[in-house]
């Protein structure tokens, strides 16, 4: 297919508001949703890893996605559907296509540590099955395992591929990806805000960015930027959010980032366990960090 996506700029990884008794709280999900729309941001990416989707049922994953979906106007809805276990990842697929997602996102199966064969055949499984945009997204931390270069230009031969979520944190390889797939409809996304502006400076496409939860029109300019090639403005944008930045991954993503969600009072710092609350004392660094972003003045690199 001929993707109806376009993966250029900024796709925030939705937070999954809790309320007391850890339901998810719909109406504070939807107004995130028209949040971000409004902020400028170029599409949406609930129920991942910041969205905890490992501690949602494939019920709750089904009406975030379209309660997200109901929520917007014009951006895209990209639902986060891997598994470990490719029949699970494919009912996840298929009902979030059924329920109106524009794009999926599958992480690549954890814990199981496949072969890079393994990694093929599941990813290809999903895409003959279902019929719309789907990004392949390497998170080796979190998966224990790597997707490989050849097993990324391989994949993305697939008319149902759309994309790559690098958050291996090896430029190397991922600007081997960009080269390797110029001629092709498939888009290289930096899957690590630390990362965003040298991915996009090897012909990354954009960003699936945690940031852009608490920032978005910042970080919007600063993709933006870098996709047009003004990488001093990039680059000023860049360093003024690196405190942020650096708060929003000292423990375990998504834990500061619903900290500062409530901080900002876009909604609840609950989590359901096993994450806990943010520590105090980093707590009181990011409401630091926050305020002073508050406060500061639009650069002069910011300026249009």
């Amino acid at each position: 297919m001929t993707h109806d996506i376009d993966f250029t700029g900024v796709f925030p990884a939705m937070c999954t508001p809790f309320d007391a008794d850890e339901r998810i709280d719909f109406d504070t999900l939807q107004a995130d949703a028209r949040r971000l729309e409004a902020a400028g941001v170029d599409g949406l990416v609930p129920v991942g890893s910041t969205g905890e989707s490992a501690t949602l049922t494939h019920d709750e994953h089904v009406r975030v996605v379209e309660a997200v979906i109901d929520a917007v106007d014009d951006v895209p809805v990209i639902a986060g559907t891997g598994s470990n276990n490719t029949r699970e990842a494919l009912e996840l697929s298929e009902r979030a296509a059924d329920a109106g997602a524009d794009g999926l996102l599958l992480i690549s199966p954890y814990y199981n540590k496949p072969e890079q064969q393994g990694l093929l055949e599941h990813y290809r499984t999903i895409a003959d099955a279902v019929d719309v945009p789907q990004i392949v997204y390497n998170v080796p931390s979190r998966t224990g395992r790597t997707i490989e270069p050849d097993t990324v230009v391989d994949l993305a031969s697939h008319p149902n591929i759309a994309g790559y979520k690098a958050a291996e944190g090896d430029l190397g390889a991922i600007g081997e990806i960009v080269e390797r797939t110029t001629d092709q409809d498939f888009a290289v996304l930096s899957g690590d805000d630390p990362l965003n502006v040298p991915i996009l400076s090897v012909g990354g496409n954009g960003a699936i960015s945690v940031v852009a939860n608490i920032e978005p029109e910042r970080t919007v300019a600063k993709v933006g930027a870098a996709l047009e090639g003004d990488y001093e403005r990039a680059r000023a944008i860049h360093h003024e959010l690196g405190p942020l930045m650096r708060a929003l991954f000292v423990e375990t993503n998504p834990i500061p980032v619903n900290e500062a969600m409530e901080i900002r009072g876009y909604g609840p710092a609950r989590m359901r366990s096993p994450l806990t609350r943010l520590d105090e004392e980093h707590r009181d660094h990011l409401e630091a960090v926050l305020e002073d972003l508050e406060n500061r003045p639009v650069s002069r690199a910011e300026a249009e």
